[in-house]
């Protein structure tokens, strides 16, 4: 068992490495998170099995981020690396000229006859081309009972057939001679990826991947690809069915209303757009407001929490991603955003979804938004909680400042605490760039708070941001000692306040 040792120790050392490089919302378990995604299996501890095993598997597992489109990764040809390259005069390309991919290059090639050639296929599916937009069979200019079948050169190095191929040829009675076909490529055979790395500089990074809302591609462009930035929007365009508008961020998110400057880089400049989540309709005007296509499990995470009947407040609603879904759940909702066009598309979206005359919905500042509705609400209901069973759920999904407004709940009510078990229980979310995220969000919630969580709360590793930057969300019942300022017992009158003096005040200052 010894080899089984190692595959742990090596998948230990693995997570240890991805967790360095931005990995751990997707790869590293620890006690002090719940992630939204299993462990997956390295690289490494798959080449260890299968040293064992004697096989190799033929393709890693790679980490999948959901609704995060990556275009995909160019095949290496370690016969000729240029085979599938456009041609090298597109270097430093920054207007698109598609004419300019044009190339041919020689492919291997079998003779078959027709009525054989669909067996053919069927039996050498791995063998034969397999290129976007490219035939892999085609006329015989010399023959018109045959048919030629495009072989794929990476599979077939310098023209010559395994064993196996030969063997199956020798059943069809196909001959193993390997023709040379001169193949003309266009820029329609050429993968985004393809055309990228043969337009920027050599050794730079290569944009590969885009957030999808609706119809927008949304780009983060790094300063060395600013130039090309047009001609990746419309490689974007060219490459992805229904992208009709990409967009790169010019500028970091405004806390105050969750949006940023951004610039329309190719297609259509409509930024109003529609998009579905877990079954939900949205609507928005992606320049003016919030949305994030990456949130998707969290938003179903939480309301997955809710049951009918539950009373949901959510402090920063945006468009409503967890409210919408949660009225439809026959929850009680009130919904809140400062945002004026989140506001409005908060509205336009509940009628969309059936639900408008299930959510409360406000325009208000989120600290205003506790201090009023919510404060009015939970008065009333909870004198009433002790007779029902009732949750009370709090969602503050505002990273950047949520645990700021967690203060908040410091004595918001006055009177006897009601039963614990139906005390509010707040969803908050931050950003931490702490080495330990976790013990970071609860200690500042904790300060906010004026009280200890610990054995009280749990904290949910929601995704990795950036480079040793973390969104995670804290969940905790408010202590009662918290929520609850206690009246004065009867009879009994505050002290009276201290008299604050200054040193530089004498005793005649006082007495006159």
């Amino acid at each position: 068992m010894e080899w089984l040792h190692n595959v742990y120790k090596m998948n230990d050392f693995s997570s240890r490495i991805l967790w360095r490089f931005g990995y751990s919302a997707r790869l590293l378990k620890t006690n002090h998170y719940r992630t939204a995604a299993s462990n997956t299996s390295s690289p490494a501890v798959w080449m260890l099995l299968a040293q064992r095993s004697g096989r190799i598997p033929a393709l890693f597992a790679a980490v999948q981020k959901r609704r995060i489109f990556t275009m995909p990764e160019t095949a290496q040809d370690n016969t000729n690396p240029e085979l599938y390259s456009p041609h090298p005069e597109v270097r430093g390309m920054t207007l698109l000229n598609r004419e300019a991919f044009k190339r041919t290059v020689v492919v291997p090639a079998l003779k078959v006859k027709k009525e054989i050639v669909h067996t053919l296929l069927k039996s050498l599916k791995h063998t034969v081309l397999q290129r976007p937009g490219l035939k892999r069979v085609v006329e015989d200019p010399e023959d018109e009972d045959s048919k030629l079948v495009i072989l794929d050169p990476h599979k077939i190095p310098e023209f010559s057939l395994g064993e196996s191929e030969k063997e199956v040829l020798k059943q069809l009675h196909v001959s193993p001679e390997v023709s040379k076909y001169n193949l003309e490529l266009t820029y329609e055979n050429f993968k985004s990826e393809e055309i990228l790395r043969a337009v920027l500089p050599e050794g730079q990074d290569v944009t590969s991947g885009f957030s999808r809302v609706g119809h927008i591609a949304h780009v983060n462009l790094r300063d060395h690809q600013l130039p090309y930035r047009h001609l990746i929007g419309q490689v974007i365009v060219d490459k992805n069915p229904g992208i009709t508008c990409v967009v790169n961020k010019t500028s970091i998110i405004d806390s105050t209303y969750r949006n940023f400057q951004m610039e329309v880089l190719a297609g259509e400049n409509n930024l109003v757009t529609k998009v579905k989540e877990n079954n939900f309709t949205y609507e928005l005007d992606f320049a003016k407001v919030y949305w994030n296509p990456r949130l998707s499990t969290e938003h179903g995470r939480i309301v997955e929490l809710l049951k009918p009947g539950d009373v949901l407040f959510d402090v920063f609603a945006g468009i409503g991603p967890f409210a919408i879904p949660a009225a439809r759940k026959k929850c009680v909702v009130f919904a809140n955003d400062l945002n004026p066009e989140s506001y409005h598309w908060l509205l336009h979206n509940c009628k969309l979804n059936k639900v408008d005359n299930k959510i409360k919905a406000f325009n208000m500042d989120g600290r205003d938004f506790l201090l009023g509705p919510v404060r009015e609400e939970l008065r009333k209901e909870l004198t009433l909680a002790k007779e029902q069973k009732t949750a009370f759920h709090i969602v503050m999904n505002l990273p950047a400042l949520a645990i700021e407004f967690l203060d908040v709940f410091r004595h918001l009510l006055v009177g006897e605490p009601c039963s614990t078990a139906v005390l509010p229980t707040v969803h908050c979310y931050g950003f931490s760039k702490h080495e330990n995220p976790a013990k970071d969000i609860q200690e500042r919630a904790e300060a906010a708070l004026g009280a200890s969580l610990e054995g009280r709360c749990s904290t949910y590793l929601v995704r990795n941001v950036a480079p040793n930057k973390e969104m995670l969300c804290i969940t905790f019942q408010i202590p009662a000692d918290v929520l609850y300022k206690r009246p004065c017992p009867a009879g009994e009158e505050p002290a009276p306040k201290r008299l604050r003096t200054c040193k530089a005040f004498t005793e005649e200052d006082l007495q006159s």
